[in-house]
């Protein structure tokens, strides 16, 4: 029988290997690795940490880094305020809705924050519906929108769902007999929870909580449309954009934003290095569900009810702007109209071709790279092969505005061969900025669709004559097809809303995607209406691939099961 063993030196994946280190290199680690040398060295060249020095002299930017590290760690904390008891809810006890309620506590992940920001001013600002309602009733308003506390506001609504998610999945694999155990020596209630269950599920929690700091810490949309710019994110946009690319602090700021970014990923690991979470029963009972009684029912869809409100109060705000005729100091629109929507076809068709170019190519090359990246380490014995992914996963710590800043300083210099055209002035960066933000999410895909492909399928069409090459292209590729795919979607649709490279990179209105066009309608009263018509459309196409993406992972793990069944009764 003819052995399908992973090679060691191969010259042809030798050659993929250096070719997608050479993307990387090119778009990843040049680009970065230029931000820092510019952070550290003087004009002439020499070594400083004089930039660092000046930007702590600087009270607006102290302000601006305290500012971002209060709003990180504030949304973060009511982020999980909101999850916490919502994860738990759901799944320890028995009720109606249960399914429902996880799936509606994902809505705002299809939504960019800064899509809702300007929705939630008019829902919730001073002159928002909620607040004059109250003043109307009772003679008071709440300061929800104002200043940092809208950012916080929002984000936390926005990003809850990373807790929500990896503290559902942490709850379900406890392993019942722990509880039962806890009970039996006496703990209940409130001590239960915080002694044992909460414990077992941290590396859930934890795992959600360093996405949503990360996250908050390095969102530009948001502060922007907010109109708040004394934070780190916006500081390095305008010092770049209005003192230049050549001014040493927006440097300074893209590796602060970069070093926070990886120090609370590693705190994250730190937290949880050298403890057990482990079960002693893989398929042992999960948590016994109970039953509520008639006050904490109430107590629970109260809560529920709340939270659900919350959720969907962005989605429900920028519905209704988009339909809105006028919409200030009311509570409600003053009349309805689709006149917005037909202005957003009117104008903005080319924003929209170009979101799907854009969009398309990156999520393309994420897939072709993720495939290669994914074959290497899994099918080959290259050496370093591991650091390939290790450096496609760094994408995930690299804030956007921080990629494009490394863009503009690489190739401002850069032609396109045969013409006079500079590269930063083209759409191109744009398409590759998508791309190498969104790399790991297809790579993930990838690797995952190619783990559960039998080595032994391989080795069987070797054994019939098909080279390695007929192999890839006619037993591993279909096979794979369906993550390639969900890889393809998740990628093209989180690139559709991608707002902090793209600000940076468009030069011309003609080269604007949805997400720069959202941005702009939002600057003035008037362009609302069509800003929140594009914000739906982009909603709604996040919504689409997001189902999409399901029903393929759904359907190409349904093809997997009876695979595996007929392998193991053979």
């Amino acid at each position: 029988m003819t052995t399908f063993s992973r090679s060691r030196f191969p010259s042809g994946f030798v050659l993929v290997a250096l070719l997608v280190l050479a993307f990387l290199a090119a778009f990843l680690i040049i680009p970065v690795g230029s931000v820092f040398y510019s952070a550290f060295v003087n004009s002439d060249g020499s070594f400083t940490l004089g930039h660092f020095g000046a930007f702590f002299h600087q009270t607006l930017l102290k302000e601006s880094f305290v500012n971002s590290l209060y709003v990180a760690v504030a949304a973060t904390f009511f982020a999980s305020i909101i999850a916490i008891p919502l994860a738990y809810l759901t799944i320890r006890f028995r009720f109606r809705g249960a399914l429902i309620i996880q799936t509606l506590g994902v809505l705002p992940l299809i939504m960019p924050p800064f899509v809702g920001a300007v929705a939630m001013q008019l829902l919730f600002g001073r002159a928002g519906s909620m607040n004059l309602l109250l003043d109307d009733w009772f003679g008071i308003t709440l300061p929800v929108m104002e200043g940092l506390n809208g950012i916080i506001f929002v984000e936390s609504i926005h990003y809850f769902p990373f807790i929500l998610m990896n503290l559902t999945v942490a709850l379900r694999n406890i392993d019942g007999a722990m509880e039962e155990a806890a009970m039996n020596l006496g703990a209940k209630g409130w001590r239960l929870f915080r002694r044992v269950i909460f414990p077992l599920a941290l590396p859930g929690y934890i795992a959600g909580a360093s996405l949503v700091f990360v996250k908050v810490f390095d969102d530009l949309g948001t502060p922007l449309v907010l109109g708040i710019t004394n934070m780190l994110a916006p500081q390095a946009y305008l010092r770049i954009t209005q003192v230049g690319i050549d001014d040493p602090l927006g440097y300074v700021i893209s590796v602060i934003m970069i070093a926070f970014s990886i120090l609370a990923l590693w705190l994250s690991a730190k937290a949880l290095k050298g403890k057990d979470y482990s079960t002693l029963q893989k398929g042992g009972n999960s948590l016994q569900q109970r039953t509520l009684n008639k006050t904490q029912t109430v107590l629970a869809y109260g809560w529920i009810a709340l939270v659900l409100l919350l959720v969907l109060s962005p989605h429900l705000g920028v519905l209704l702007l988009s339909l809105a005729t006028v919409w200030s100091y009311a509570p409600l629109p003053d009349g309805y109209t689709l006149a917005h929507y037909a202005a957003v076809f009117q104008e903005s068709q080319g924003m929209i071709s170009n979101t799907l170019l854009y969009c398309g190519l990156a999520a393309g090359i994420d897939v072709i790279l993720g495939t290669a990246i994914a074959y290497l380490m899994l099918r080959t014995k290259l050496p370093g092969r591991q650091w390939l992914d290790w450096i496609s996963s760094a994408a995930l710590a690299v804030p956007g505005i921080v990629l494009a800043i490394g863009f503009m300083r690489t190739f401002r210099n850069v032609e396109i061969p045969g013409t006079d055209i500079g590269l930063t002035s083209t759409w191109v960066l744009i398409m590759i900025a998508y791309s190498v933000r969104r790399l790991p999410y297809a790579l993930r895909s990838c690797i995952a669709a190619l783990q559960q492909i039998n080595l032994s399928l391989e080795e069987a069409a070797a054994s019939v004559g098909a080279n390695r090459l007929s192999t890839i292209r006619r037993v591993v590729i279909p096979l794979m097809a369906g993550g390639m795919l969900a890889g393809f979607v998740t990628s093209f649709v989180t690139a559709a809303v991608e707002l902090s490279a793209t600000i940076m990179l468009v030069t011309r209105d003609s080269d604007a995607p949805m997400s720069y066009g959202i941005y702009l309608y939002m600057q003035s009263a008037s362009g609302r209406g069509p800003g929140a018509a594009l914000g739906v459309l982009a909603v709604v196409a996040v919504a689409v691939g997001t189902y999409v993406s399901h029903i393929i992972v759904e359907r190409a793990s349904a093809r997997q099961r009876p695979s595996r069944a007929s392998q193991e009764t053979t």
